[in-house]
């Protein structure tokens, strides 16, 4: 049977960490999947960056605003981190995505690399789940002008700098004060983003299916200051009143030297992540592999 996608665009891990023997697999991989689509009667092509960046030019490539228009299918090979790029920029075009694992924890890259073609046919032939995940689109404002905004898949985090001292930071939802909470910072994740920093932080896990953020404070100073669930439809508001050097970052992006005075407004994004799973696919079921629980047992 054809496959049920006729244009698949690949991309790859290929950041500054990948180099030498690293590099080399993970250019032979996009190879060996490129043309496993190809037998499936699937046109390929690479995004311009993956092909840049790991030296594979046998094939077409696109920049990302081409790939969400012509493409109806993506599929990224590599970690967490490396879907997480992707999908926020894939988001706003509603490309359907497929994570193939080749890091190491993979919440979001779920067919591990070793079986990857028995697990993409049936996929490829319309037998899979459909997910879409939440976004958070983040605005740093400053003397009431943006002077920085971005999405995240994972988590929006203000913290502290390398020196010594609390930040104190002035919480609003919705415009009603909540506190003002001495701490190291302050994590607004996703469900997606609460398997990521918000649990080291002794934040909850959340179904992907919830429709909430986790509000973590970050080693704060009054012990009663706990992790709370938020409904998406809040709008929240970290106002900087004291601290040096503290930083904004999302997901991966940052924003270094935050002044006091500067507020970070979050709310839920008008794009989602759209993810494909294999039929059967559990979200406990990875939980259960990802997390070991049971081990032992």
């Amino acid at each position: 049977m054809r496959s049920k996608f006729r244009h698949v665009a690949l991309f790859g891990k290929y950041h500054a960490t990948v180099t030498g023997g690293a590099l080399e697999s993970s250019r032979q991989v996009l190879d060996d999947v490129a043309q496993f689509l190809i037998r499936q009667g699937c046109e390929v092509v690479l995004d311009k960056d993956t092909a840049l960046h790991t030296g594979l030019n046998l094939y077409p490539t696109l920049d990302m605003p081409e790939i969400g228009s012509q493409c109806d299918l993506g599929l990224v090979i590599g970690g967490d981190g490396t879907m997480l790029g992707i999908g926020r920029q894939m988001a706003r075009y509603r490309l359907p995505l497929i994570g193939i694992n080749q890091g190491r924890l993979g919440f979001i890259t779920d067919i591990p690399i070793q079986s990857y073609q028995d697990v993409l046919q049936p996929m490829l032939q319309g037998r899979y789940q459909t997910e879409d995940r939440s976004l958070l689109h983040a605005q740093v404002m400053r003397d009431q002008h943006c002077v920085f905004s971005a999405l995240a898949m994972n988590d929006v985090v203000v913290n502290r700098g390398g020196t010594s001292g609390m930040l104190e930071l002035r919480i609003s939802v919705d415009g009603r004060f909540v506190s003002n909470q001495r701490a190291d910072g302050l994590i607004i994740a996703t469900p997606t983003g609460s398997t990521a920093y918000s649990l080291s932080a002794g934040g909850p896990l959340m179904h992907p299916s919830i429709g909430g953020w986790v509000m973590a404070p970050i080693a704060p100073h009054t012990l009663s200051n706990r992790p709370i669930v938020l409904p998406e439809s809040s709008e929240i508001t970290i106002e900087i009143v004291s601290g040096r050097y503290a930083s904004a970052n999302f997901d991966m992006q940052s924003l270094a030297d935050l002044l006091i005075g500067d507020q970070i407004k979050v709310r839920r994004s008008e794009h989602t992540v759209r993810f494909l799973h294999p039929e059967g696919w559990n979200y406990f079921d990875t939980l259960r592999k990802k997390m070991h629980w049971n081990e032992g047992a």
